[in-house]
């Protein structure tokens, strides 16, 4: 178990916001930051520390990204034809435990990475266990038939949380989903205001 996943909220209160929109969150109660010196007034953030703090609750969304992998890949963003920010929303919304969790197969993301590791997952027909696996259009993606049982997979299944995006053909019958286009910043439900441009700034510094 990562040291993120035992950790998970702490990155709310750090942040100052409820980045998953989760019921369960501390900062619904607690607005203010960790440790003793959390209820200080804080003062006028820099330009870097703006962009740095978009950069962390953006990575910090995707639950167990690491700075390497992050980096890596706004670099393939930055590579690609048009818009950097819309590029990287793509590629992090393309990630398979994004997908698993964008389609309400599991409760959160890191449930996401646990489900996919532990081999209940399969893209078109294969079993796929790797978390950062990069779907493409037209994939499907499904929960294995003997794991439809999970009881977490029935917790997602049938929370009215939240909703599943435009940019995915879901079937919560057959728990199967595909994705039929690539995904931009506005499709993308974030509960908190993400701003991947201020990241494009914080990396091409």
């Amino acid at each position: 178990m990562t040291k993120r996943i035992r950790a998970k909220y702490k990155i709310d209160r750090r942040l100052g916001e409820n980045i998953w929109g989760r019921p369960k969150s501390p900062i619904n109660k607690r607005e203010y930051g960790p440790g003793e010196h959390g209820q200080r007034r804080r003062g006028k953030t820099s330009d870097y520390g703006v962009q740095l703090r978009a950069k962390q609750k953006l990575k910090g969304y995707y639950g167990n990204i690491t700075e390497k992998q992050f980096k890596a890949i706004y670099r393939e963003a930055e590579r690609q034809k048009g818009d950097t920010s819309e590029n990287l929303i793509a590629l992090l919304e393309r990630r398979l435990d994004a997908v698993i969790y964008r389609s309400k197969f599991v409760p959160t993301v890191f449930s996401a990475r646990q489900v996919i590791n532990h081999g209940h997952v399969l893209v078109n027909g294969r079993r796929v266990n790797i978390p950062s696996f990069r779907c493409k259009v037209g994939d499907v993606v499904e929960i294995r038939e003997k794991s439809r049982d999970l009881a977490l997979v029935l917790e997602a299944t049938q929370s009215s949380e939240r909703d599943v995006p435009d940019y995915l053909d879901t079937d919560h019958s057959k728990l199967k989903s595909s994705l039929n286009r690539m995904p931009v910043l506005s499709d993308v439900p974030y509960p908190a205001m993400m701003e991947p441009n201020l990241v494009i700034e914080y990396y091409s510094r």
